[in-house]
């Protein structure tokens, strides 16, 4: 058995390859990358902290963080809570819970383009079929992307619907997890549903909320195609996410070195943030 130890090593090779090269190389490219400027001739030099000075000094990043950080401390909690309470009431056996299974699923399978481009659509302050029912029901046209104030919550509120339907499956996971034996048990002592909930269900489930809100947290830190297609940053910079600021460097101003220092600190920041949280139910866990 000694003789063998490498073969799970020989299992694992095709996916640990496969991190390696699509994963940690280009980590280590966009850290190296933040330290470089390229001129107008494409040629390439070292250019220190200079990248980071410039967006220190940068307003329009500065509001992009702004921006960033707003969006994920409203869309992180919602997209968990909803997926939780979700999850409670689709694991009760009843008539049409698979419908309904695959009906809150559906948006997944929808691509995040044609999502964007469906919900721009119908989110359209002319002739969106959205305001096209509130006129019917007597209410006001609303612009939605096309304003200021409501270009935000409007993103953030088809980033849900498409990814509550995803997180949900994970909470559903982590309830069927939990041993029916202890429910059982705490209904016969006479706990009612909502004490069960919060002294059993709760606790019992911290494993899976760490898990879908780090990851949440993640995928809409790195969140770009709605930004891209439907705001393009606006109005006003409204909508500028990190990640659509990272490309704009890219591809309008042609500075892939500030691209790539904007794309560090999109890095640093998710790492910070999701720390924090996997602190925050690790020290619930011990108390």
């Amino acid at each position: 058995m000694r003789a063998k130890w490498w073969v799970p090593f020989a299992f694992l090779a095709p996916a640990l390859l496969g991190l390696l090269l699509f994963r940690v190389v280009p980590i280590l490219l966009s850290l190296g990358g933040g330290f470089t400027a390229t001129d107008l001739t494409g040629e390439t030099s070292f250019a220190g902290w200079s990248n980071y000075a410039a967006l220190a000094d940068d307003p329009e990043f500065w509001n992009s963080v702004r921006v960033t950080l707003v969006f994920n401390m409203i869309i992180n909690p919602l997209q968990v809570v909803l997926a939780f309470a979700l999850a409670l009431l689709m694991a009760r056996p009843g008539p049409g819970v698979g419908a309904l299974r695959t009906a809150i699923l559906l948006p997944i399978t929808v691509s995040i383009a044609l999502t964007s481009v469906m919900w721009n659509l119908l989110l359209d302050p002319g002739v969106g079929p959205v305001n096209g029912l509130l006129r019917s029901l007597g209410l006001p046209a609303q612009p939605f992307f096309h304003s200021e104030g409501q270009a935000l919550p409007s993103l953030i509120a088809i980033c849900t619907w498409r990814g509550v339907g995803y997180w949900m499956f994970f909470m559903l996971g982590g309830l069927g997890a939990i041993p029916p034996e202890v429910n059982e048990a705490a209904s016969i002592d006479g706990a009612g549903a909502w004490r069960r909930l919060w002294h059993i269900t709760l606790p019992l489930m911290r494993r899976s909320f760490a898990f879908v809100l780090i990851a949440d947290t993640a995928a809409n830190f790195l969140l770009f195609a709605p930004v891209y297609i439907i705001t393009t940053g606006g109005p006003r910079g409204s909508t500028s996410l990190l990640m659509f600021e990272a490309y704009r460097a890219a591809f309008t101003l042609l500075d892939n070195g500030r691209s790539l220092a904007i794309s560090t600190v999109i890095l640093l920041i998710i790492g910070a943030v999701a720390t924090l949280e996997l602190r925050f139910f690790r020290v619930d866990e011990a108390a």
